[in-house]
């Protein structure tokens, strides 16, 4: 059975920093797009950084320099370092692993509540 959880949410001042983590279990993800994206209320869903197998990472402009995407493969874990945080940063944060080459999948986390206080 495949989970995908996701911890180190929690509320944090303006321009403090919190590390989010999404361990994911039940088959070998090492070879997976691992990413996370966000919602704020009343707004999509979005990416906010991904990172591949390989290591290769991208980056949504509003968070650039700022988050840092990271994976550990041994682990099947994929972490979000997000410094200098705003109060735009509030939202639910989801973790999301995929593959597009067969054998396909897509999987979500339950999300974590990241509260950025002006």
């Amino acid at each position: 059975q495949v989970q995908v959880v996701e911890s180190g949410g929690g509320l944090v001042q303006a321009g403090g920093s919190l590390r989010l983590s999404c361990a994911a279990s039940g088959r070998d993800f090492t070879t997976a797009l691992m990413g996370w994206y966000r919602q704020a209320p009343g707004k999509q869903r979005e990416l906010v950084a991904g990172i591949g197998s390989g290591g290769n990472t991208n980056y949504a402009d509003s968070v650039m320099g700022r988050f840092t995407i990271s994976r550990d493969n041994a682990q099947n874990t994929v972490y979000l370092q997000m410094n200098s945080l705003k109060a735009e940063d509030t939202a639910v944060y989801y973790c999301n692993v995929r593959r597009f080459l067969a054998p396909t999948y897509d999987y979500w986390g339950q999300g974590t509540q990241v509260t950025v206080s002006s």
